[in-house]
């Protein structure tokens, strides 16, 4: 009986033994790993970045750690995550293929798509047609300039009294990427904007979730009915409206006369056929990608921006004395306004820089066999670029944990932009939308800041800057006061 309770202890520790990860040659170094669980246990699934910072302390810029059964490699600070996205772009650009979300969009759309011809095709295709929509060009500034018009309507009817800037600036930077893919504009209170942004915002915050980390980690709880079962659901159900807007393209648009990002896609899949990538279900996939991403990261960082410009209204008021000075007889700003705005230039990216909206930017994977740091990274490894650690990096920065301006101004008072501020990412990955998003925010802040004031309501308490973590990070829900300025 001892002897056979002996065989058994060993067998189950030879078992053990086996299913644990082994980490290949010359691999970045990384804590124990446990059977099965990997590190999971070491990480908090709410929130990572603190365990990711700690780690990073003990292991260098760049370790490894086990999701589950998976190897991950961790990338942080400035020097490393560069040589990784940059130097070596190509090598790091695929995206892992088998996590929640590339099963939620079925492997398609621009952002999570695999690094191929596909994904290339279809990038060099929303690049052009995003210029020629107006990225960069003035007809881009008059949708802008005309989508605050009803937020000014919003924050009128308020004046005097307290309101929640969340759903607003959603709703301002959903209608304007609308307007460049479906070639229209939405009442806010209309159906599809509350739901799809609804949709797109839990989306989000379930993606980089603990659920989500689960499902990616331990592939055996999938068929299980959990929560992440809803990101399923809300894909579903902004595909159908999507699906909707393409039908409608499709009975009245004129081929060759495109109004929108629809009408240039179904052009495109005229012009190449059947055997082509091009395909109405990458369409709505892609329909996704671009308004989503659009829509939650400049939202979050306008929330961000307020919610220090109410707490510093000192920092406040220096903007808006630039802003009086330079727009004197003007009736709006123009983009290129912005040259003569070091300051307001500086608070916009200081914003971006403290928003650092997508923490974690979105999951790469290494494309051949590679080396990173002098360590070796097998084809397939998924790689985390910790972008948290380069937006507040020791050394880089003047003031790296607080918000200051001054991280963006010279000694002579001109705006400066380091090379360490990539809030988009960089390299072959690099955020489709970010000649987008830094004209959204400058017109948004420039033209609320220019005619209200925003004051931190009396009976409001301290403010929370504490993010909530997810794929985008985001403010937890505050309300502003709002005046009319006296010199309007």
């Amino acid at each position: 009986m001892f002897v056979s309770i002996v065989l058994l202890w060993l067998c189950i520790c030879f078992v053990v033994y086996q299913l644990k990860p082994r980490r290949p040659k010359n691999f970045p170094p990384g804590p124990p790993v446990l059977p099965v669980l990997g590190n999971l246990l070491q990480l908090s699934l709410e929130n990572p970045l603190k365990d990711f910072e700690r780690l990073r302390k003990s292991y260098g810029n760049v370790y490894s750690l086990y999701l589950g059964p998976r190897p991950a490699v961790i990338v942080s600070g400035f020097k490393a995550v560069k040589e990784a996205i940059i130097t070596k772009g190509a090598d790091f650009a695929g995206r892992p293929q088998d996590m929640l979300f590339n099963f939620v969009c079925k492997h398609r759309g621009v952002v999570l798509a695999d690094y191929g011809s596909t994904w290339k095709e279809h990038r060099r295709f929303s690049l052009m047609t995003l210029r020629n929509f107006g990225l960069g060009k003035a007809s881009m500034e008059e949708r802008i300039h005309g989508e605050l018009q009803y937020t000014i309507k919003t924050l009128e009817k308020s004046i005097g009294k307290t309101l929640s800037p969340q759903v607003m600036f959603h709703n301002a930077a959903s209608n304007i990427i609308c307007q460049v893919l479906f070639g229209t504009r939405y009442e806010y209170n209309d159906e599809f904007i509350r739901v799809f942004i609804r949709c797109v915002t839990e989306n989000t915050k379930l993606i980089n979730g603990p659920w989500s980390m689960l499902y990616d980690s331990l592939p055996i709880i999938r068929i299980l009915p959990l929560p992440f079962i809803k990101t399923f659901k809300n894909y579903e159900t902004v595909a159908k409206f999507a699906h909707g807007f393409v039908n409608e393209h499709k009975t009245t648009r004129v081929p060759g006369e495109p109004r929108d990002y629809v009408d240039c896609y179904l052009d495109e899949l005229d012009k190449r056929g059947d055997e082509s990538s091009f395909s109405e279900e990458q369409l709505i996939a892609h329909l996704l990608d671009i308004h989503g991403a659009g829509t939650d990261t400049t939202s979050n960082t306008l929330l961000v921006a307020f919610l220090h410009l109410l707490n510093k209204p000192h920092i406040q008021e220096r903007c808006q004395q630039e802003i009086d000075r330079v727009l004197e007889g003007k009736d709006k700003a123009s983009y290129e306004d912005r040259h003569d705005m070091p300051y307001m230039q500086a608070v916009i990216h200081e914003s971006q820089r403290i928003a650092n909206t997508v923490p974690l930017s979105v999951f790469h994977c290494t494309t051949k066999d590679t080396e990173l740091m002098g360590y070796s990274i097998p084809k397939g490894t998924m790689i985390i670029e910790n972008l948290t650690s380069v937006l507040n990096e020791e050394g880089q920065w003047k003031f790296p944990h607080e918000f200051n301006p001054e991280n963006f101004l010279n000694e002579q008072g001109e705006f400066v932009k380091p090379e360490t501020f990539m809030p988009f990412s960089a390299g072959p990955r690099v955020c489709l939308g970010e000649g987008l998003a830094r004209m959204e925010l400058f017109h948004i802040l420039v033209t609320l800041l220019r005619k209200f004031k925003f004051i931190w309501p009396e009976d409001a308490g301290e403010p929370d800057f504490t993010p909530v973590f997810g794929l985008t990070m985001t403010t937890r829900p505050y309300r502003m006061k709002v005046q009319l300025r006296s010199t309007q």
